[in-house]
């Protein structure tokens, strides 16, 4: 049995199309998730304490979350190993952060800033496999300045201004990011109806 260049064309849109949707609606979570945390994170990051502890913890643990949701809601355009591996850096960041509050913000930053610069990696090696959905560019964007906000953690951990609100702002960023790709998405699954 054959099938025409329309019907194949016409699945592959649906394809498109319902991968885009929770994608998308995940893409908004994130979004909101990511400007609640940082505005958390300006508010009680003056010095570390439980408050920050916990929302230091907290966000790898969500990009956890966040991952799997993603792997087992994105059927057909789901990258396998880069997500796996996302989940195995989250969770790392999250035990290396527990250990690294207790030898201060500097610590704090090199923990975050090595996870920025891996996680940033796979980001975009996931946006460039899924870049047929559309609103990728935002992701391939985010994961190369993640790369960059990362060595700029390393490189503040060795200064005098360590300071914690930076990660704030970086997630806001990254939060900003995903509300873009959240957007375009937004269109393709409309398309999908």
């Amino acid at each position: 049995m054959s099938s025409s260049p329309e019907t194949v064309a016409g699945r592959d849109s649906d394809t498109v199309a319902g991968s885009a949707r929770p994608l998308r609606n995940l893409y908004y979570l994130r979004f909101g998730f990511a400007v609640v945390w940082a505005l958390l994170v300006l508010a009680f990051a003056r010095t570390i304490n439980p408050a920050v502890v916990v929302l230091l913890v907290s966000y790898p643990l969500f990009d956890v979350v966040a991952a799997m949701i993603d792997f087992r809601s994105s059927g057909a355009v789901r990258p396998r190993v880069p997500l796996y591996l996302n989940m195995a850096l989250s969770l790392l960041t999250a035990a290396g952060l527990a250990v690294a509050v207790t030898a201060g913000i500097p610590a704090v930053l090199r923990i975050w800033g090595i996870w920025a610069i891996t996680a940033g990696i796979v980001q975009v090696i996931v946006a460039i496999r899924r870049y047929r959905l559309g609103g990728q560019w935002a992701m391939i964007l985010s994961g190369s300045i993640s790369v960059l906000a990362g060595t700029s953690f390393l490189l503040m951990a060795g200064g005098p201004n360590a300071s914690l609100t930076t990660v704030a702002g970086y997630a806001t960023l990254g939060g900003v990011f995903f509300l873009i790709s959240a957007i375009r998405l937004h269109r393709v699954a409309a398309r999908g109806r």
